[in-house]
């Protein structure tokens, strides 16, 4: 059974840094992401990561946000850093032990999420 719980989400202002974990069951992904939505806004993926590391990024995020993970731990990473008003937003960490790696993109969509975790940044 697939299991996603994130945690870290908080408040803070603009310019600060958050970083969001994922706790997984124990299981192989072919790709894990973070993805967020806005209230009134369609979901948007943020960053993802294949099963043997490759990262993808938003635009809206390059340079700023990066995905990672522990495998040991099955703890899946987003650290957060110089946040935006914009990034408010909740977070979800999702997972799919099958999708082709080709298409791990922010882009794709994965098809299992945790409850999410809400990012509030004031400016």
């Amino acid at each position: 059974q697939v299991q996603l719980v994130e945690s870290g989400g908080g408040s803070v202002q603009a310019g600060g840094s958050l970083r969001l974990s994922c706790t997984t069951s124990i299981y192989t992904y072919n790709c894990m992401g973070w993805f967020r939505q806005a209230p009134g806004k369609e979901p948007e993926g943020v960053a993802t990561i294949d099963n043997v590391g490759s990262t993808s990024y938003a635009i809206s995020v390059q340079g700023r946000f990066t995905i990672s993970k522990d495998n040991a731990k099955s703890i899946l990473y987003l650290q957060m850093n110089s946040l935006k008003a914009e990034d408010t937003a909740m977070y979800y960490c999702a997972a799919d032990p099958s999708l082709w790696v080709e298409y791990c993109k922010p882009g794709s969509r994965l098809g299992y999420w945790g409850q999410g975790t809400q990012v509030t940044v004031s400016s």
